[in-house]
């Protein structure tokens, strides 16, 4: 008995476009029944966005940003890429007021670099991470800067870079303020600070002034000449380590030229 195949080829195809056809009504029902309806705003809020999905706004992303400020109140000037401006469009797209606050760029508390001295040469992965792994790093002030630039490869748009100092250096004009350096960086060296606030203390040790001028020829001592010189009394000595109240600070300068590490700076 022989089969004959010239009638069961088009049988297979009806079959096949019938099981397609199903299918595809099937896909199409439960697309409708299961379809997740967006609201317009985060749509609108989505399109004004830098679109640099970087995750400096505290979120997975530009599209969850946007829906979080919809649904969730997020704050409308919570994009540090896009600044002010798209702040300001966000709040137009929402009817909401935006006002202009002061400028703020990642500032590094340490002038260490060739200034600390290392206790050991280090060979290896450039990370500051990799680096603090061996006995809290090479260098003689383990609360220092590494300089091995983790925060330079943590930038998404390159503004930092390792000088001939060892220490990273902020282009203003390519920084978006996202904070993505400050929070890669090991021992806390970069934080935000104000354009305004002109007088800093570049250590961060809280060592003895004995370790300290064993390690770093600018680090604190904690010998509270700073605090005693202010006038404004906006310097503090705490665990050996001097602290300006920005809030309080003049910029008079008397604690920069009294400092006898040359710690404090003024710009």
């Amino acid at each position: 008995m022989t089969t004959d195949y010239s009638t069961l080829l088009p049988q297979a195809v009806a079959i096949l476009g019938g099981l397609g056809l199903v299918v595809g009504v099937m896909l199409m029902v439960a697309s409708k029944k299961f379809k997740v309806e967006t609201n317009p705003l985060v749509e609108e809020i989505l399109s004004v966005l830098p679109g640099a999905n970087c995750g400096a706004c505290g979120y997975a992303g530009c599209a969850d940003f946007a829906e979080r400020v919809v649904n969730e109140n997020a704050p409308i000037n919570g994009c540090p890429v896009g600044g002010f401006d798209v702040a300001k469009e966000i709040g137009g797209i929402l009817g909401q007021d935006v006002s202009v606050g002061e400028t703020q760029y990642p500032f590094v508390r340490c002038n260490g670099g060739f200034n600390c001295v290392d206790r050991f040469e280090y060979v290896g992965f450039e990370d500051c991470k990799a680096v603090m792994l061996l006995s809290d790093g090479e260098k003689g002030c383990n609360y220092g800067c590494m300089g091995r630039g983790t925060c330079v490869r943590a930038c998404p748009f390159d503004a930092l870079s390792i000088g001939e100092d060892r220490l990273p250096h902020v282009n203003k004009n390519l920084c978006t303020s996202c904070g993505l350096c400050i929070a890669s960086c090991p021992n806390d060296i970069l934080v935000f600070a104000k354009e305004s606030e002109k007088v800093h203390v570049l250590c961060m040790s809280h060592d003895k002034g004995k370790a300290v001028k064993e390690s770093c020829i600018v680090g604190c001592i904690g010998c509270k000449i700073c605090e005693k010189s202010c006038p404004v009394e906006a310097i503090t000595v705490t665990d050996f380590l001097a602290i300006i109240d920005q809030d309080k600070c003049t910029a008079c300068g008397i604690c920069v030229e009294k400092c006898p590490q040359n710690t404090i700076s003024i710009r």
